[in-house]
């Protein structure tokens, strides 16, 4: 992997009082996080990040809009580039979730840091989220709305959306990715799309994805049109490439130049095409499909170790 410099994070205000971290280029283990301020110095944020430099530079920028504890940390899901700064929040701030995610940051671990190479991670502790839900949750920042809604599984099995109803603002986490491909391998197929419907009908004018950069007006049906129609892109190669005997990276390989070639991360075509071979053979949605089997397939299209930046 060629060494390179980042852009620098970048805080934005998206609507009065709610920001969005955005991490250029939005690559693997790259992600955008998000700080809610209320009433009366209340804040929470939105996902941390990666390695331990970064959700340090991370705290640093919120501290100079938003001093003190959080009242609140959100975890959109459970990957470790929006869980691995759990550790570093006081022992007094509760880490909110949807159920399974706590489940599945418990399974993980901290795998990712050990598959995904190039970085230095620093320390590392595992801390998974200690409030969890099953369907929504409104956590109320004095008169600010905050609304959490499981919309799951789709990328994963625990996706939340973040809504500000009032300011029309949402952070979707890794529901939506502007500019790369999408990872289903641990969602679903069938229920990226109608995740993504709901994300529509709460129409927001902004929307903070958790890689690449924040949409904003007509931008937002214009990446959920894309986005869907990369995932029907997936389901007819795998309907057809199972049907024709193909493992999942044989059926990539033949796929490789489609018209999604030039997002990001295209070896993540592989993960998916494993995600819709499982649902293609009737296993329930959610069901759980070993790193070891997917990931491999994944370097050997990528031709060599999939690594992140520094």
């Amino acid at each position: 992997m060629t060494a390179r410099t980042l852009p620098a994070p970048e805080l934005t205000e998206v609507a009065p009082g709610a920001f969005a971290y955005v991490q250029p280029d939005g690559s693997w283990m790259i992600n955008n996080t998000g700080v809610v301020r209320g009433t009366g110095g209340a804040y929470l944020l939105v996902d941390t990040t990666s390695t331990e430099a970064r959700n340090r530079a991370l705290l640093e920028a919120v501290a100079r809009i938003a001093p003190g504890a959080p009242r609140a940390l959100i975890n959109t899901h459970h990957h470790g580039d929006h869980t691995f700064g759990n550790w570093l929040m006081p022992p007094q701030t509760p880490i909110v979730a949807h159920v399974t995610c706590r489940e599945d940051v418990i399974a993980a671990g901290l795998i990712a840091s050990q598959v995904l190479i190039g970085p230095d991670y620093g320390h590392q502790e595992l801390r998974p989220p200690d409030t969890t839900f099953t369907d929504r949750m409104t956590l109320h920042l004095g008169d600010r709305r905050v609304e959490l809604e499981h919309v799951g599984p789709a990328h994963t099995r625990s996706d939340v959306i973040v809504h500000l109803p009032d300011e029309k603002a949402m952070f979707a986490g890794d529901l939506a990715f502007a500019g790369g491909q999408p990872f289903l391998a641990e969602g679903s197929i069938a229920g990226y799309p109608r995740a993504l419907a709901r994300i529509r009908e709460l129409a927001p004018d902004v929307l903070v994805p958790g890689h690449g950069p924040v949409c904003r007006g007509d931008e937002v049906p214009r990446l959920l049109d894309d986005l869907a129609e990369y995932v029907g892109f997936v389901a007819e190669v795998a309907a057809r490439a199972k049907a024709a005997g193909w493992t999942p990276l044989e059926a990539a390989e033949r796929e490789r130049d489609n018209r999604f070639a030039h997002w990001q991360e295209s070896e993540r075509l592989v993960g998916n095409l494993h995600r819709a071979y499982s649902e293609l053979d009737g296993e329930p949605l959610g069901t759980r499909i070993p790193l070891a089997k997917i990931w491999p397939d994944m370097v050997a299209f990528h031709g060599g170790p999939i690594g992140c930046f520094a």
